[in-house]
C-alpha cells in the first residue's frame, strides 16, 4: 500500500482516481474470505471498472512515453534527458504493473491482502467434502461418469436433514398433500406436456471430431474467462460481454450462434470450427416391458405424476380449492456437458409443489405473513437495464406488479425463509425474475431463487405461476379445452396456439377440472358451435371428424368472425391443423350463434404455483457457505469448519471421554443412550486421540456441539463456533442437547442458564 501511495502522490489525476479505488478494493472483502469468519461483500463492478479505464489511461501514458525516448535517441539527446525520459517510462510500467495486480484481485474475487480467490477457495472446499465423503464420484474405480455422484454418511444424512426440513416447513405447515410416483413416465403423458417436443438445450458439435458442447457454456466460458483473464480489454468490452453473460438464457438458437462466430470461439480441446447450435433432447428414453412397443422416459422433473393425478387429489381434498401437492423424488436429464460437481449432474432430487389456486382468486389468506420480508430482488427490468439487484419489501414488489400476485408472493417469502433458516447467508441470495424469452408463453410469472457461489449465482429454487397449462395439457380434447376454460385467463392463450394445440391427438380422455357451485343459478351468455354432421359428412368424408373438432375448438373471436363472413360471402376459408390444410366451411355447415343459459356452476381449470427446488445445488452452497478455516491452537495449521445450524449438521453431537478410563466410558454410553431416546443423532469416540484433534475431527464435520465425559456426575458441552463450554450434570446432557438441536433453545439461552466452563483443549 505505501508503495502505491508514493508512486500515486508523483502522478497525474489517473493516479490519483487509481487512488481512490485502490482504498474502496482495501475495505472491501473478498466474497470467500469466509475461510476466516468475515461477511461476503457487495458487488465490486464500479472498482473493476474504474480500474479498467485507468490501466488503459496508463497504456497510453506508456505509449507516448516510449515515443517520447525513441525520439530522445534519435535526436542524439543529452543522456541525462534520456535517462530522465527512461524512468519516467520505467515508473509508468510499475504503475500498470500495481493496477493489473489490482484488476486481477477484483475479477479473481481474492482480497487486497492476497486472501485465497474463487478458484482455491471451491478446491479446498470440494477437497474437504470428499476426502470426508460428504459426496465422490459414482463408480469411482472405473474412473467414474460425468455427473453422477454418490452421497457418503455425512452427505446423506445432511440431505435427509435438508428434506426432512422442507418437509416441516412446506408439507406441515401448509398441509399439502404429498405423492410419490414413479420415475419411468409413459411417452404419451411427456408428449402430452410438452417434453417430447421442446426439453431441449442448443448443442454444438466439433465439426471434425464430431464432439458436442452445450453452446451456452462456451459462451459463458469464453466471457468470464476475457474478464477475468484478459487486463488489456477497456472497461467498455468488459461491460459487452458482462451484458451477454446477464443475457445468456435470453439468446435464440440464432442469436447464441452469431455470438460464438463474432467472437471466434472453437471447440476447447481442438480449436476446430463449431457447427451452428442445434437443439438436444434431455430425457432419457427406455422402454416399458420386454416388447419394447410401450416407450418411456426417465422422468426430467416431478410434478406431471402430481398433474395427472389431480382429478383425485382434488376428491381427496373436498374437491375445494385451493390446494397443493408435494413430491420429493429423483429426476434425469442427459446433460451436455455436465460439470460443475453437485450443480449440474444427470440423476439428482427434486422437491416440487404444484398449489392449485382459482385463476380469478390468488390472494393468500397468509399473505401477511411474509408481506414485511425485505431481501434482493432482481426484477427484469434492472437486468435489461444492466443494473444490480437491490432489496426490495415483498410487499412492496406485489403492490407495485412487480411480482404478479399474493399466492406466488407468498411462496417467494416462504422459500427465502426456508433457505436461510438452512444456513444459506442472506446478502448472498436474490430472486431473479424471469427474462420475457425466458417464459414460457403460458406462464404469468416466474422467478428463481439464485444463491452465490465460487462459480457465480447458481439457480436453486424456480417459483412460476404457471396458468392452466400443464391440466390443459392432459385433458380430454381441444373441445374440452374450449369450454372448460371460457372464464380463464389461458383461453386467450389457446386462441393464439390453437393450430399448435390441435395437432397433440393422444389426450388422457379425463378432465382435469374444478368447480364453483353458485348460491343462486346465474343466466350467462354462452357461445353455441353447432356444426351440421349431415352436411360435413357428404363434403369431407372421412374427414368429417377433425373438421367438426376444429370447428368446435374455436375461440368467439374466431367464431364470430366466421359468422359474419358466411352471413355476408356464404363461405370461408377455414384452416384444420389436423388436415394442415384449408377447407372451404359453407353456411350450411354449421351453425353459430350466442344463447342466455341458466347456470347452477362453474367449470374451470385451475391455474398452477410451481416452487420447484434443486436440493443438491441448495445443499452445494450450502456447504460453501458453511466452510471456513481458523488456525490451531498453536497457530502452526489452518483447521476447516463447517457451521452448519444444528437444523441440517449431519450429526449433531458428539461424546468424548475426555480420557481413556473406564468410569468415563460407562458415563459417555450412558449419554449415548440418552441421545439415542431422545432421538438425537451423535458420535461416541473412546479412542485414545487427544481431545483437540477429536474436536478438530467433528468441527470439519459441522458437528454443533461436543460432549465431554471429564467427571462421572458432570460433563461439559462445547459450541463448535465459539468453543464456549458450559457445564452440566450428567442427565440434563440429553434434555439441554435436545431442546437446542430442536430449536426450542438457542446456545445463547443455554449460555445464559449453565455454569461456564474454561479448559485449554477446547481451544485445540
Amino acid at each position: 500500500m505505501r508503495i502505491l501511495i508514493s508512486l500515486v502522490s508523483s502522478s497525474t489525476s489517473t493516479g490519483l482516481h487509481l487512488l481512490s479505488v485502490s482504498r474502496r478494493l482495501h475495505t472491501k472483502i473478498s466474497p470467500f474470505s469466509t475461510l476466516i469468519g468475515l461477511k461476503p461483500p457487495p458487488a465490486m463492478a464500479t472498482s473493476e471498472d474504474s480500474i479498467r479505464r485507468c490501466l488503459a489511461e496508463k497504456q497510453s501514458s506508456i505509449e507516448s512515453q516510449g515515443n517520447t525516448v525513441r525520439a530522445l535517441k534519435a535526436a542524439n539527446a543529452e543522456k541525462a534527458t534520456v535517462d530522465e525520459a527512461i524512468e519516467k517510462l520505467n515508473a509508468l510500467k510499475l504503475d500498470k504493473s500495481v493496477m493489473e495486480k489490482q484488476l486481477q484481485a477484483a475479477v479473481n474475487g481474492n482480497g487486497p491482502d492476497g486472501s485465497i480467490n474463487k478458484e482455491a477457495f471451491r478446491q479446498a472446499v470440494v477437497n474437504t467434502l470428499e476426502r470426508r465423503l460428504f459426496y465422490i464420484p459414482s463408480f469411482k474405480i472405473y474412473r467414474g461418469v460425468a455427473g453422477l455422484y454418490d452421497y457418503g454418511p455425512p452427505g446423506c444424512a445432511v440431505k435427509s436433514n435438508v428434506l426432512s426440513f422442507w418437509r416441516q416447513h412446506f408439507v406441515l405447515e401448509e398441509n399439502m398433500l404429498e405423492v410419490d410416483c414413479p420415475c419411468v413416465t409413459p411417452e404419451a403423458v411427456l408428449k402430452a406436456s410438452g417434453h417430447v417436443d421442446k426439453f431441449t438445450d442448443l448443442m454444438v458439435k466439433d465439426e471434425k471430431t464430431g464432439t458436442c458442447y452445450r453452446a451456452d457454456h462456451l459462451l459463458k466460458d469464453f466471457c468470464n474467462e476475457k474478464i477475468q483473464k484478459d487486463l488489456s480489454i477497456s472497461a467498455e468490452k468488459a461491460a459487452e460481454l458482462k451484458h451477454v453473460l446477464a443475457m445468456l438464457d435470453d439468446l435464440s438458437a440464432e442469436e447464441l450462434g452469431a455470438k460464438i462466430k463474432e467472437y471466434g470461439i472453437t471447440a476447447p480441446d481442438t480449436k476446430n470450427p463449431l457447427s451452428d447450435p442445434y437443439p438436444f433432447n434431455l430425457m432419457f428414453q427406455t422402454s416399458i416391458g420386454p416388447s419394447g412397443l410401450s416407450p418411456g422416459y426417465m422422468r426430467p422433473e416431478t410434478a406431471q405424476g402430481i398433474f395427472v393425478n389431480f382429478k383425485d387429489l382434488y376428491y381427496y381434498n373436498g374437491n375445494k380449492l385451493p390446494f397443493a401437492a408435494a413430491q420429493i423424488g429423483q429426476a434425469f436429464r442427459n446433460e451436455i456437458s455436465p460439470r460443475q460437481g453437485l450443480l449440474r449432474v444427470r440423476e439428482f432430487t427434486l422437491a416440487e409443489i404444484e398449489h392449485f389456486v382459482d385463476p380469478e382468486y390468488k390472494s393468500h389468506p397468509k399473505y401477511s405473513e411474509v408481506a414485511d420480508l425485505e431481501f434482493l430482488m432482481f426484477p427484469r427490468e434492472q437486468q435489461i437495464s444492466a443494473q444490480s439487484a437491490k432489496k426490495i419489501q415483498l410487499g412492496e414488489a406485489v403492490s407495485k406488479g412487480i411480482v404478479n400476485n399474493e399466492t406466488l408472493g407468498y411462496f417467494i417469502g416462504r422459500v427465502y425463509l426456508f433457505l436461510t433458516r438452512l444456513g444459506i447467508d442472506k446478502d448472498r441470495l436474490r430472486f431473479r425474475q424471469h427474462l420475457a424469452n425466458e417464459m414460457a408463453h403460458y406462464a404469468a410469472d416466474c422467478w428463481d431463487a439464485e444463491i452465490e457461489s465460487s462459480y457465480g449465482w447458481i439457480e436453486c429454487v424456480g417459483i412460476a405461476d404457471r396458468s392452466a397449462y400443464d391440466l390443459h395439457a392432459h385433458t380430454v380434447s381441444i373441445s374440452l379445452i374450449h369450454t372448460s376454460c371460457i372464464r380463464c385467463e389461458i383461453v386467450s392463450v389457446l386462441a393464439n396456439k390453437r393450430q399448435n394445440m390441435c395437432g397433440k391427438e393422444e389426450k388422457s380422455g379425463v378432465p382435469l377440472v374444478a368447480h364453483e357451485k353458485f348460491s343462486e343459478p346465474k343466466e350467462v351468455e354462452k357461445l353455441v358451435i353447432a356444426p351440421v354432421k349431415k352436411e360435413l359428412g357428404l363434403a369431407f368424408k372421412g374427414n368429417q371428424k377433425k373438421v367438426v373438432e376444429a370447428l368446435e375448438a374455436m375461440n368467439e373471436k374466431e367464431a364470430l368472425d366466421m359468422k359474419a363472413s358466411l352471413e355476408t360471402k356464404g363461405v370461408v376459408e377455414f384452416y384444420v391443423c389436423t388436415l394442415g390444410e384449408n377447407v372451404t366451411i359453407k353456411k350450411n355447415m354449421v351453425s353459430i350463434s350466442k344463447e342466455k343459459k341458466k347456470e347452477h356452476q362453474r367449470t374451470f381449470t385451475p391455474s398452477v404455483i410451481e416452487p420447484s427446488f434443486g436440493i443438491g445445488r441448495i445443499i452445494y452452497c450450502l456447504y460453501e457457505h458453511s466452510f471456513y478455516m481458523r488456525p490451531s491452537k498453536a497457530g502452526d495449521e489452518q483447521l476447516n469448519v463447517f457451521r452448519f445450524p444444528p437444523l441440517v449438521a449431519p450429526i449433531k453431537c458428539t461424546v468424548f471421554p475426555l480420557v481413556q478410563n473406564q468410569q468415563y466410558e460407562n458415563v459417555a454410553k450412558i449419554i449415548s443412550k440418552s441421545l439415542t431416546a431422545a432421538g438425537i443423532s451423535h458420535k461416541i469416540d473412546i479412542t485414545g486421540t487427544s481431545i483437540g484433534k477429536r474436536y478438530a475431527r467433528t468441527d470439519e464435520l459441522g458437528v454443533p456441539f461436543a460432549i465431554t465425559v471429564d467427571s462421572i456426575s458432570s460433563v461439559t458441552i462445547r459450541e463448535r463456533d465459539s468453543k464456549d463450554q458450559i457445564r452440566v450434570d450428567v442427565e440434563e446432557a440429553a434434555p439441554v442437547m435436545k431442546s437446542v438441536t430442536d430449536g426450542h433453545r438457542t446456545w445463547a439461552d443455554v449460555w445464559a442458564s449453565f455454569p461456564h466452563h474454561s479448559s485449554g483443549s477446547a481451544e485445540d
